[in-house]
């Protein structure tokens, strides 16, 4: 089924959407006269992505933002000791929980009763096709397991993503101008604005170095830290006997700071991964920010097509700053993200890059 899901057929189908769902974020952040908190606003932009896109849900906005905050609820007390006390947070992520399975039975039923208009296959449509083709209806218990499963994958990792490349832009501004440049130089950004049509998935597939900036984020700024395994047989590391059915934790952190392909490692660098170097080549397990072997993360390339989406847009229609006079310390725990959000204050550009004074009919709220 995720194959399905993730496939390029379905990639290509969801990409109109990310980006109409990226453009107005990126209105909604320039409209705001205050500076922003990034991290939490990329939480806000990667749920929106999940509901609308992949799910392909029509939840009014104010409805929408409820929903993100129960969502965050859930979240945060996921990991909660499971201590069920009044006030605790398991309690907290209990109701949380029971709140959202809520919310989402009422969209998934809106959705099935409401087919019009529909000018793709989200991948909620996907799943209930794939349990009809096997002979087997979805209950709706089912279908909001995997439509919080598909949200869950989509929310927390992209954001610490999409916040370590706005980041990133800021530090090198010749980084962000040099994409502009492979933008111009491939017809993509003329003028100042993307040109209509020109943005297909295998458009920019061709990006190469947008690819290299989007790899450094992931290898520098691996979301999270690492995974586990089960031995499938013994074997022996270091002269430690490792016995058949234990559970082991890789560290993806650990490995890109260590693995010897790599030349100073600290050093946010996007043409390590160029033609010229190659950096990631040399080797099966040195850089894996989705994870190895047949477990590697299913939704990657999603995750990677979201961040180079968002790369497109802030390079063309964007101009941001740092509302703080130094950049913040990087916490890791429960993915990597700056201490304080990262405060950025954003402006909107017209097509000859002149800031807009954006009014209050921005476009705040576009259904997918």
């Amino acid at each position: 089924v995720f194959s399905k899901i993730f496939s390029h057929e379905a990639l290509e189908s969801y990409l109109p959407k990310i980006q109409l769902v990226i453009k107005d974020t990126l209105r909604a952040w320039s409209s705001n006269p205050e500076s922003i908190n990034v991290y939490h606003e990329a939480q806000k932009l990667t749920f929106r992505m999940a509901i609308r896109v992949l799910l392909g849900f029509r939840i009014p906005d104010e409805e929408l933002n409820r929903l993100f905050e129960v969502y965050q609820q859930f979240v945060e007390n996921v990991f909660s000791l499971p201590v069920d006390l009044p006030f605790s947070g398991y309690r907290r992520g209990i109701r949380a929980r029971e709140t959202l399975q809520k919310g989402l039975e009422k969209a998934i039923q809106e959705k099935l009763q409401n087919t019009q208009g529909k000018d793709y296959a989200d991948a909620l449509d996907i799943l209930i096709e794939s349990g009809k083709e096997h002979g087997k209806e979805l209950t709706m218990q089912e279908l909001k397991d995997g439509t919080l499963e598909l949200i869950f994958a989509a929310y927390a990792t992209t954001a610490s993503a999409s916040t370590s490349l706005i980041m990133q832009l800021l530090k090198h501004p010749q980084v962000l101008e040099k994409l502009r440049e492979e933008l111009r130089s491939k017809g993509i950004l003329h003028n100042g604005c993307i040109c209509e049509g020109s943005l297909r998935l295998d458009n920019i597939n061709s990006l190469h170095y947008l690819d290299c900036v989007i790899k450094e984020v992931l290898r520098l700024f691996t979301p999270i830290s690492g995974g586990y395994r089960t031995v499938l047989q013994t074997f022996e590391l270091d002269g430690f006997q490792i016995p058949k059915g234990w559970s082991v934790m890789y560290s993806i952190r650990d490995t890109h700071d260590t693995a010897p392909v790599f030349k100073d490692v600290d050093i946010f660098d996007p043409d390590r991964f160029g033609q010229g170097r190659s950096e990631d080549k040399d080797g099966r397990f040195h850089y894996l920010p989705f994870g190895g072997g047949v477990r590697t993360c299913l939704g990657k390339h999603l995750a990677k097509l979201f961040l180079k989406a968002l790369a497109i847009e802030l390079a063309s229609t964007s101009r941001f700053e740092l509302a703080t006079r130094t950049f913040p310390k990087i916490t890791l725990v429960p993915v990597v993200h700056p201490v304080d959000g990262l405060k950025v204050k954003f402006f909107g550009l017209d097509s000859n890059q002149n800031e807009i004074l954006t009014g209050t009919d921005a476009m705040l709220g576009a259904t997918v």
